[in-house]
């Protein structure tokens, strides 16, 4: 008995536990005190670098939406990174921790080029099918490789898909600084920039992109809530060992769906291309790929609620740049605004899921009691 009151007394005092389900209402009022709090602390830091917060947060509303052009930059930040959370979520929902959306996306886009660098000749429409396919293939096969891998050997894929991110971009620096390198290009070795067939139609002054990205929303929405596939993911995700004995091909499951997540992502790229770039190059993701993780989770996988946190998030993102010149301040503040947001928001999201529960000392024991 003393043996076994020592062993407990080595027993952490405080323990992470994963709440069970809370209310929507509760949820709602959660959310709406991450956000009161995330600007109250970025107010705060506003205040010490010397601005009003006040005037700071109404430009950076305004900024995003003042003009015809700010709104269709608004709206060209939120297609990428819209398309590639809902890329994310099938992957995410399995308990397959997909942070390769970076190499995804780039691997897409190189898919993309190809057809827009040595296929222009062909008709506009084709050509833009052609290029649609070509970017889900890269992007689904990048996704494809850490799917096979993991299933066959059980591989991490969290550093297997990290990795694979940066062997992609460095795939376009050979690209570009070899043998797609444009011969019209002087000292500064680059990509030719795609001809008028090669791009993107326009809708409202604003690339096609967006109108792809809200069938996206519906149709992932679907395929994760109403379809087979989607009941599959859902059980493979909370326990591999109930999906095997209810019969389901695991592995199978697996290749499929990350071959899913990539092709979305890869979509997201060869948008970026064709519609907003017309090129490729490095900086082709412009980082879209980490943020789009964030987006999904602040969203639980929800296709639906990934449509507004990313609007929201463009929104910051091109109202931060419209207060930088406003006000003169560097680039860096606009970042450290825009992380201190997003810590409070994403460290209220993890107090609705979790919670700590603290043990206490016995008197005369040497055990601890939770």
């Amino acid at each position: 008995m003393r043996r076994e009151g020592k062993e407990r007394c080595h027993e952490p005092w405080v323990h992470v536990v994963k709440k069970t389900e809370i209310s929507a209402s509760k949820t709602l009022l959660l959310s709406i005190l991450a956000v009161f709090a995330s600007l109250v602390a970025g107010g705060l830091f506003i205040l010490a670098i010397g601005q009003n917060p006040f005037s700071v947060y109404a430009t950076i509303v305004k900024g995003a939406w003042r003009s015809s052009i700010a709104r269709k930059g608004t709206i060209k930040l939120a297609v990428p990174l819209l398309i590639t959370a809902l890329g994310i979520i099938p992957a995410f929902k399995m308990k397959f921790w997909n942070i390769g959306a970076e190499g995804q996306i780039i691997m897409g886009a190189i898919f993309a080029t190809y057809f827009a660098l040595f296929y222009d000749h062909l008709p506009h429409g084709i050509l833009l099918v052609l290029m649609f396919i070509a970017g889900m293939i890269g992007g689904g096969i990048w996704g494809l490789i850490p799917a096979y891998f993991k299933s066959k050997y059980g591989t991490n894929e969290t550093l297997f898909t990290l990795m694979l991110n940066y062997i992609a971009l460095y795939l376009i620096k050979y690209l570009v600084e070899g043998p797609w390198k444009d011969p019209a290009s002087s000292g500064f070795p680059k990509i030719a920039t795609f001809s008028e067939n090669a791009r993107l139609d326009q809708i409202l002054g604003v690339h096609a992109g967006w109108l792809i990205a809200l069938i996206l929303v519906v149709l992932v929405f679907i395929y994760i809530k109403f379809s087979k596939h989607g009941y599959e993911i859902d059980i493979v995700g909370e326990s591999v060992n109930t999906a095997r004995y209810a019969g389901m091909n695991v592995r199978k499951i697996v290749l499929r769906t990350m071959f899913l997540s990539g092709a979305i992502c890869g979509l997201a790229g060869m948008i970026q291309a064709t519609g907003a770039a017309y090129t490729l190059s490095e900086g082709i993701t412009g980082g879209v790929g980490f943020t789009a993780i964030s987006v999904a989770w602040l969203s639980r996988l929800n296709p639906l609620i990934t449509l507004v946190v990313s609007v929201l998030f463009a929104v910051l993102e091109k109202g931060c740049s419209v207060m930088q010149s406003t006000f003169g301040m560097s680039s860096a503040v606009s970042d450290i605004l825009q992380g201190i947001i997003l810590f409070f928001i994403l460290g209220f999201d993890f107090f609705t899921r979790y919670r700590f529960v603290f043990c206490k000392k016995k008197q005369g024991e040497g055990s601890m009691s939770c």
